[in-house]
C-alpha cells in the first residue's frame, strides 16, 4: 500500500515507477510500495494504433476517394456503410459506428487477457482505446511478465501516483478593458468552449457553476460536446446543467489497491477536497459571484472565461492523491467527449525513467489529445526553486508556472513601544485608538508545571481547559505557530475557537523558528488576529513582551502584564505591490530530458500566470484547508492555481480562432507575453525557500518561459508558429534509442521516417539549445494571421553567443508564411546558461517575442 503524507500545502505520495518493453523489468531504486507487492496495477499498451489514429487514417482514405469520385452516391460501395460521413474528431462518441468500435476493442483486450492468463485471476480496471490502445489491469508480477511476452503487447508500465500541483486576477490581467471587450464583454467571454478539468471533482451547488450567470442569461448548448453526468446519491440528478455539462469520476486503480474510502473520497464527481472546485472556478467560474468568507465580502469573483462550459473528470482524491491509470482513463474520456481545452493541475511524483521523460502514459495520452485538436495545459509543479525541478516535460503540453499579482492582504500589530510588526491574517482590527494587554498562553495556564508535562504543545492554544479564563478575558492571547500547523495537527480555526471560549479580545501567533520553507496563506479570522510569519519579527514581539512583565522579587511570579498592542486588521487589500514575480515554489527549467538530468532542447515552463494567494470557489465539504472549512471561497497558492488562468485565456483564444491548432494557441499565448512588471522593471524571481523576497534576481526563461500571460495581446498575436503532430513524431524519433518506444506507444516505425529533428528544430515560439557545439542554425516558420505587415527584427544575444538573424526586416501578407533563420555561434567555452531574445516589431503594432536559451557552449577555436 502507498504511504501518504498530507500537509497543508500539497499532497506528497511516495511511489515507485517500473517500466517494461517486451522484457519485464522493475525499477529497484525506490521505496516499499507496489513494486514489492505480490500484485499491483499495470498500464499495458498494445502495438495496434488507438482508435483516434485509425479513425483519422480512415478519414484520410475517404477524403482521397471523394477527390477521385465526386458522385457521393457511389461512395457506400467503396466504404463501410456505417462510416460517419462527417469527419470530425469532436463529439465522436455519439456515432453508432464509434460505439461499436469501442466495444470491439474492449472485447479484444478481454480476449488477450484470457489467452495470456488462462484460468488465472486478474482484474481489468479500464480499456483505453481512443488516445492509446491498452488497458489497466491488477495482476501479479508473474502475470505481468507473461503479458509482456505477448506479441500484441508493446510495453507495460507499473501504475504510479500523481499529486495536485479569482476575485481580482482578471483585473490584474487586464481582462475587463482588454480581452473581454474584444470578445464582446464578460457576458460572452468563452461562450461555446468546453474546458475539461482532471482534478478532485466539483461542488455542483456552488453559484460559480449555476446554469444562469449573475445577469440571469442561459448558457447555450455546446453541440460538439457529448459528455455525460454521473448520478449518485451525493451527485444527484440535476447537478449538471448548461454550464457544468459533464461530470465523471475514475478511481478503479485506487479501489483495487484497497485504499479508496467512499465516505471520505466520494465515489462520484463530487469534490470532497476543494482543489477541483477551486481550479474550475478560476478558469471558467461565473462572473460576479460574491466571495464572502467569515462574514466579510472580499469582492466579486469571476473566471477568466466566465461563459465557458465546464466538464469534470475526477481522478484525484482527498486521502491519497491519484494514480496514472485513473488519470489516463480520464484523459481518454475527455477527448472522446469533445472538450476543447484540457486543464491538469496535477503532476507525476517522480521524473519518469527510461529513454526520455516524454515516454510515459500521461504524456503519450496527452500527445494523442493534442492530435485530436485539444489544447492541453498542465501545472509546472511546486518543486522549485532549484534548476531542473520541472514536473511537466513534453513540448506538446503547455506548462504553466506560478507568479504573484499586486494584491496583498497585509496586516500588522503595533506594539506599545511604537514598533510595528508586519503579519498576515484576514482578520478584524482591534478597536480604533485602543491598545490591549497581551497575555502569552504559557503565562495563563491553570497549573503550568502539570500542564506542560502533560502537553508540550499547549502554547498552540488548541484546548481551552488548560487556561485561566480570568487572566485572558478581554486581552490579546499570544499563541505559538509550529510545524504542527503546517502538518494539520493544529489549526488556526481551533485556536480562534479557544480564544473565543476564553473571552479573549484577539489572537497573536508568533512563528516557531523551525518553520522554514512553507508559505503561509492569509487565513480568515472572525476576530482580531495576526500571524507573524517571520521568526526574527517573532523574536522582537517576544522580547518586548518579556521585558514588559513585572514579577515578584521573591517568588518571580508575574504580578503585572505590561505589554500592550493594537492589531491593524487584514481584510482590506493593498494594490501597490510590485508584480508579477516568480514564486519560489514554482518549478524551474531547464527541461530534464531523462532521469540522468540531461537537458532537453525544449523550453519549460512555457509561461507563468497568477498562482499566489488566489481566491476561488470552495466545496461545501472541502477539507484540504481546515482554515476554509465551511466557507464557499478559499484563498490558495500553487502552480495548480496558475494553470487554470491560462486554460481560461486559451478558451478566449479558441473562441476567437475556432480553427487554431493547439500549437497555434500555444504560440499566441507565448509570443505576446509580458516581460516587465507593473513598475516597468524586469520581472524578478525568488531563489530560496527561506526569506524568498531577500533572494530576488531577474527572471530567466527557465523561471518564466516566454513571460507572464497577456490575455488581450494573445487575441491578436500577428504571427503564429505552428507545430504539427508529425513534427512531434519526428522529434520523438530523433531521440537516441527511442525507436522501439515510439513504436510501442504510437505504432509509428521511426525507421520509415523520412527525417528526424531535435527539440530545437520544432517550430516552437522559443529557441532552446542545451549544447551548442560551435555553430547551429535554427529555423522558424511564421504564419501571418493578421493584415499585411512589415516586421523589423531586434536582437538581444545570449552571453558568449554570437547571433545572426535573417531576414532582419521582412514584409508578410495576410495568410502568408515566411522563414526566419537564427544562427548561433559559441564565442567561448562555457557551461553556464545564458539567455537572449529575438523581438519582431510590426508596423501595425504587433510585437512577437522569441526567447533564446543556450546552456553548454563549445567554441571551435578553444
Amino acid at each position: 500500500m502507498m504511504r501518504v503524507l498530507m500537509v497543508n500545502f500539497g499532497v506528497f505520495l511516495l511511489f515507485c515507477f517500473g517500466f517494461l518493453s517486451n522484457s519485464f523489468g522493475q525499477d529497484n531504486n525506490g521505496g516499499d510500495s507496489d513494486i514489492n507487492s505480490t500484485t499491483a496495477v499495470y498500464i499495458v499498451t498494445l502495438r495496434q494504433a488507438p482508435s483516434l489514429h485509425l479513425f483519422q487514417q480512415e478519414a484520410e482514405v475517404k477524403n482521397r476517394v471523394i477527390e477521385i469520385i465526386p458522385n457521393m452516391e457511389t461512395l457506400p460501395s467503396l466504404l463501410n456503410q456505417n462510416f460517419n460521413q462527417e469527419f470530425t474528431f469532436r463529439n465522436i462518441s455519439k456515432s453508432r459506428y464509434w460505439r461499436s468500435r469501442r466495444s470491439a476493442i474492449a472485447q479484444a483486450h478481454d480476449s488477450l487477457l484470457r489467452n495470456a492468463l488462462k484460468g488465472e485471476k486478474y482484474i481489468k480496471l479500464y480499456s483505453f482505446h481512443y488516445l492509446i490502445n491498452g488497458f489497466a489491469v491488477f495482476v501479479s508480477s508473474q502475470q505481468a511478465e507473461k503479458l509482456s511476452k505477448r506479441r500484441e503487447v508493446a510495453n507495460i508500465v507499473l501504475d504510479f501516483s500523481v499529486r495536485t500541483a479569482t476575485t481580482y486576477t482578471p483585473q490584474f490581467m487586464g481582462l475587463p478593458k482588454g480581452a473581454w471587450v474584444k470578445e464582446g464583454g464578460y457576458e460572452t467571454a468563452g461562450e461555446g468552449i468546453v474546458i475539461g478539468f482532471i482534478d478532485t471533482g466539483i461542488d455542483p451547488t456552488h453559484p460559480s457553476f449555476n446554469a444562469t450567470d449573475t445577469s440571469q442569461r442561459q448558457y447555450p448548448i455546446p453541440n460538439h460536446f457529448s459528455g455525460v453526468c454521473e448520478v449518485t446519491p451525493d451527485f444527484p440528478s440535476g447537478s449538471c446543467n448548461r454550464k457544468l455539462v459533464g461530470a465523471r469520476h475514475f478511481a478503479q486503480s485506487a479501489i483495487t489497491r484497497g485504499i479508496f474510502n467512499s465516505s471520505e473520497d466520494y465515489a462520484s464527481p463530487f469534490d470532497g477536497d476543494g482543489h477541483g472546485t477551486h481550479t474550475a472556478s478560476i478558469a471558467a467560474g461565473n462572473h460576479g459571484v460574491s466571495a464572502v468568507v467569515s462574514g466579510h465580502n472580499f469582492g466579486s469573483a469571476s473566471g477568466i472565461a466566465p461563459r465557458a462550459h465546464i466538464s469534470v473528470y475526477k481522478a484525484l482524491y482527498k486521502s491519497f492523491g491519484g494514480f496514472a491509470a485513473d488519470v489516463v482513463a480520464a484523459i481518454d474520456q475527455a477527448a472522446q467527449d469533445g472538450v476543447d481545452i484540457l486543464s491538469l493541475s496535477i503532476t507525476p511524483n517522480r521524473r519518469p525513467p527510461g529513454v526520455a521523460t516524454f515516454f510515459n502514459p500521461l504524456d503519450m495520452a496527452m500527445l494523442s489529445a493534442v492530435k485530436a485538436g485539444i489544447f492541453v495545459v498542465q501545472a509546472a509543479g511546486n518543486t522549485g526553486p532549484s534548476p531542473k525541478s520541472m514536473s511537466s516535460f513534453s513540448p506538446w503540453i503547455f506548462t504553466v508556472g506560478a507568479a504573484t499579482h499586486d494584491r496583498v492582504y497585509s496586516n500588522s500589530i503595533i506594539l506599545g513601544n511604537n514598533v510595528s510588526i508586519p503579519g498576515i491574517g484576514l482578520a478584524l482590527p482591534t478597536d480604533q485608538g485602543k491598545v490591549y494587554t497581551m497575555i502569552s498562553a504559557l503565562d495563563a495556564l491553570k497549573n503550568k508545571s502539570l500542564v506542560l508535562d502533560k502537553d508540550m504543545y499547549v502554547g498552540e492554544c488548541q484546548d481551552d481547559d488548560s487556561f485561566d479564563k480570568d487572566i485572558i478575558r478581554g486581552n490579546l492571547l499570544i499563541c505559538s505557530y509550529s510545524i504542527r500547523f503546517v502538518l494539520g495537527l493544529s489549526t488556526i480555526k481551533q485556536a480562534l475557537a479557544v480564544a473565543k471560549n476564553l473571552s479573549a479580545k484577539g489572537v497573536v501567533f508568533y512563528m516557531d523558528p523551525y518553520v522554514l520553507g512553507f508559505q503561509i496563506n492569509p487565513t480568515p479570522m472572525d476576530m482580531p488576529g495576526i500571524i507573524i510569519p517571520s521568526s526574527d519579527d517573532s523574536k522582537v514581539l517576544l522580547k518586548y513582551y518579556n521585558s514588559s512583565l513585572v514579577r515578584d522579587g521573591t517568588t518571580k511570579e508575574i504580578v503585572r502584564f505590561g505589554a500592550v498592542a493594537a492589531i491593524a486588521g487584514g481584510q482590506n487589500a493593498n494594490f501597490s505591490n510590485r508584480a508579477p514575480k516568480i514564486m519560489y515554489y514554482s518549478a524551474r527549467g531547464p527541461d530534464p530530458e531523462d532521469s540522468l538530468f540531461n537537458d532537453a532542447d525544449i523550453l519549460k515552463p512555457n509561461l507563468v500566470a497568477p498562482g499566489n494567494s488566489i481566491w476561488g470557489a470552495w466545496s461545501s465539504a472541502a477539507t484540504e484547508s481546515t482554515e476554509f472549512e465551511g466557507e464557499s471561497f478559499a484563498m490558495m497558492s500553487g502552480t495548480s492555481m496558475a494553470a487554470p488562468h491560462v486554460a481560461g485565456v486559451a478558451a478566449l483564444v479558441k473562441q476567437k480562432f475556432r480553427k487554431f491548432s493547439p500549437s497555434a494557441i500555444a504560440s499566441a499565448l507565448s509570443t505576446t507575453s509580458v516581460l516587465f512588471d507593473n513598475k516597468g522593471e524586469a520581472i524578478m524571481a525568488q531563489r530560496a525557500y527561506a526569506n524568498p523576497d531577500q533572494t530576488l534576481s531577474p527572471a530567466t526563461p527557465f523561471d518564466m518561459g516566454n513571460g507572464f500571460v497577456n490575455a488581450t495581446a494573445a487575441l491578436d498575436p500577428g504571427l503564429i508558429f505552428d507545430t504539427s503532430f508529425e513534427d512531434y513524431m519526428s522529434f520523438l524519433c530523433g531521440i537516441n534509442g527511442s525507436a522501439p518506444v515510439v513504436f510501442n506507444y504510437t505504432g509509428k516505425n521511426c525507421l520509415l521516417s523520412n527525417a528526424t529533428i531535435s527539440g530545437a528544430d520544432l517550430n516552437l515560439p522559443s529557441v532552446t539549445v542545451a549544447r551548442l557545439n560551435n555553430t547551429r542554425t535554427i529555423q522558424r516558420l511564421m504564419t501571418n494571421i493578421a493584415g499585411n505587415e512589415t516586421y523589423t527584427v531586434s536582437l538581444i544575444p545570449p552571453y558568449d553567443v554570437l547571433v545572426k538573424v535573417s531576414p532582419t526586416q521582412f514584409s508578410i501578407a495576410s495568410g502568408e508564411t515566411k522563414l526566419l533563420s537564427v544562427i548561433l555561434t559559441a564565442k567561448k567555452n562555457s557551461s553556464i546558461a545564458s539567455f537572449g531574445r529575438v523581438k519582431l516589431f510590426g508596423t501595425a503594432g504587433h510585437i512577437v517575442h522569441i526567447p533564446m536559451s543556450v546552456t553548454v557552449k563549445i567554441a571551435s577555436n578553444q
